[in-house]
């Protein structure tokens, strides 16, 4: 039993740790999982869905319609002569005018069903599916743009949690030779072979190089908290993996752009759509409305043709019955002036839809122009970046040992340091901005696809 028990105890400790160990990412699982986890991706396709959802309703309407009625009603069976216009106040009154004013009282039902058909509408019910379906394709092209934005923010992070951990190890190398430096000047300083002033100087650069070591560990700890918000996950359990972003990419050609497939401008091309066919609808709404209407019915009262009052329960239930058939056709003559300017409105909606689509064009060609120019000048300091950092090596050396030899002061070997560790960094983040401009690109041009794959 003890053995059993140590066995369960050992694989929950293997557990545990396993479930502790942070996941290693790569920038396509952070984007896939990204796109698989994050709230707005959800959130766009169930717009699909209802659109596609409505699509069903507004076919519906190619649907005859049935409605059943039942009423029982107690009620005085007072009738005038006299008309009364259409309103929704006054109940209608059938029957005789019996001459008498009574607050007597009499049973009364009603039942039936009425079935309306309309054969032909003039396109009208196909431009209301055709609005439908142009929402349908609008909330698609809508996906599209959510998941580049979902993905573009993703490998962004990505590359963000990447750029802090190479400044972090700069910062580490630097504090490591303030440390060094410290350590030997206090050591000269002790034997009196330096003055004091030279070791409270060192101390205070290596605090500097320690409190932008803090600042850099503080920017990993928030770019994983920002990537983890995408992902779904726990900051802690973000471990992303460097691949092939520490090294220069290779210099292909970009893809030909075509700002009319970016999901941005479908989105917006699909909005036009849509307008459209809300204009289709209005050109189908003046003319005559056709309904093929069949009823049958029953009625029950307590009241006799001739005034008198039957049973008690007289009228609790239909005793005559009727039907019939006929073809109605109504006119709105007077709405040709609503339609003509709700025509003006749908007119003007396009023109505003179609210039936001220009605008959208016109702003996705300067930031794919933006993007090109920052990777042409990415990849020149890229070139650039390791001459600056073989020149600040040697600096430093050669300031250290000028100092060593008493020939140069402890200004000029922390100056030459800090050169290094701006060297340093600036050499690491060289290659990731080249990186970061591809990805520019890729957002620019609508399709992430070709930098992830050029990252594998």
């Amino acid at each position: 039993m003890k053995i059993f028990a140590l066995m369960v105890f050992t694989v929950s400790i293997v557990a545990f740790e396993a479930r502790a160990q942070p996941a290693n990412l790569s920038v396509q699982d952070a984007v896939g999982q990204a796109l698989e986890k994050y709230p707005a991706v959800r959130g766009s396709l169930e717009q699909v869905s209802a659109a596609a959802a409505s699509i069903g309703l507004a076919r519906t309407t190619y649907l005859p319609r049935a409605d059943l009625l039942w009423q029982t009603n107690r009620a005085t069976h007072n009738n005038v002569f006299g008309m009364a216009l259409p309103q929704g106040i006054l109940p209608s009154m059938t029957g005789p005018v019996l001459g008498t004013d009574s607050l007597q009282s009499v049973w009364g039902t009603a039942v039936g069903a009425l079935v309306q058909w309309e054969p032909f509408d003039f396109g009208l019910r196909r431009a209301l599916v055709g609005v439908a379906e142009s929402q349908r394709e609008q909330a698609r092209a809508q996906v599209e743009v959510t998941k580049l934005q979902v993905g573009t923010a993703a490998a962004d992070g990505f590359l963000t949690i990447l750029a802090a951990q190479e400044t972090v190890v700069a910062a580490q190398s630097a504090v490591d030779r303030a440390r060094v430096l410290h350590q030997t000047v206090q050591v000269l300083v002790n034997n009196q072979l330096r003055p004091g002033a030279d070791a409270a100087r060192t101390r205070s650069e290596l605090a500097l190089a320690e409190t932008q070591l803090i600042r850099a560990q503080q920017s990993v700890d928030v770019s994983k908290a920002a990537l983890s918000q995408l992902l779904g996950v726990t900051p802690q359990s973000i471990a992303v993996l460097p691949g092939p972003f520490l090294q220069l990419p290779p210099s292909d050609t970009p893809p030909a752009f075509d700002p009319s497939r970016h999901p941005q401008a479908i989105a917006q091309t699909q909005e036009v759509n849509i307008v459209r066919a809300r204009e289709s609808t209005l050109d189908r709404s003046y003319y005559p409305r056709f309904l093929l209407q069949g009823t049958s019915f029953a009625r029950g009262t307590g009241l006799r043709p001739n005034g008198s009052v039957g049973g008690a329960f007289s009228g609790t239930f239909p005793n005559t019955q009727n039907w019939g058939l006929a073809m109605t056709v109504t006119f709105p003559v007077f709405d040709f002036a609503a339609i003509r300017e709700r025509k003006k409105i749908e007119t003007f909606n396009e023109r505003a839809a179609t210039a936001r689509y220009d605008q959208i064009v016109q702003d996705l060609t300067g930031q794919l122009e933006q993007a090109r120019a920052t990777l042409s000048a990415a990849r020149r300091i890229a070139q650039n970046t390791p001459i600056q950092l073989d020149a600040a090596r040697t600096s430093e050396q050669q300031a250290s040992a000028r100092y060593k030899a008493g020939l140069g002061n402890v200004i000029e070997v922390a100056e030459a340091q800090r050169i290094l560790a701006q060297a340093e960094i600036d050499d690491s983040l060289a290659r990731l901005t080249v990186w970061r401009a591809l990805l520019a690109i890729a957002a620019a041009s609508g399709n992430l696809q070709p930098f992830l794959d050029q990252a594998k």
